[in-house]
């Protein structure tokens, strides 16, 4: 039985780990085009400028998945590598935003998702 070597696993767990970054995201910002009251702190009445703002969201995650998704099916490393630091960098700001209307959950399941970006950076480059 052969073994796997890490170079060969590097690059697939920064492509797994980069392609459930956008997911989430793109996710998220369907959700709020979808119902803006999904993403609202509880008690806040959705309204047109939550639309509009969920609209904005999906405008800059779902092309970015798309483009993502691009790079892992042509296996461009160098892509992966700029993108997926793209995808941190925008979850780690987001973090920020979290922490605005004092949702802890959803500052701390940013920079989750901001740490699990730079292990599966790290793994790319190693």
């Amino acid at each position: 039985m052969k073994a796997i070597s890490s170079q060969t696993n590097a690059p697939r767990l920064a492509s797994f780990i980069t392609a459930a970054n956008v997911l989430v995201a793109s996710g998220f910002s369907i959700a709020g085009v979808i119902n803006p009251a999904y993403l609202l702190p509880v008690n806040w009445p959705p309204t047109e400028a939550s639309f509009i703002f969920a609209l904005y969201a999906a405008a800059r995650t779902i092309p970015r998945t798309l483009i993502i998704f691009i790079a892992i099916y042509n296996r461009s490393t160098s892509a992966l590598i700029v993108l997926g630091s793209l995808a941190g960098a925008v979850q780690f700001s987001d973090s920020g935003v979290g922490l605005y209307p004092h949702d802890l959950g959803k500052a701390l399941a940013r920079i989750i998702h901001r740490r699990l970006a730079d292990v599966a950076q790290a793994a790319d480059l190693a």
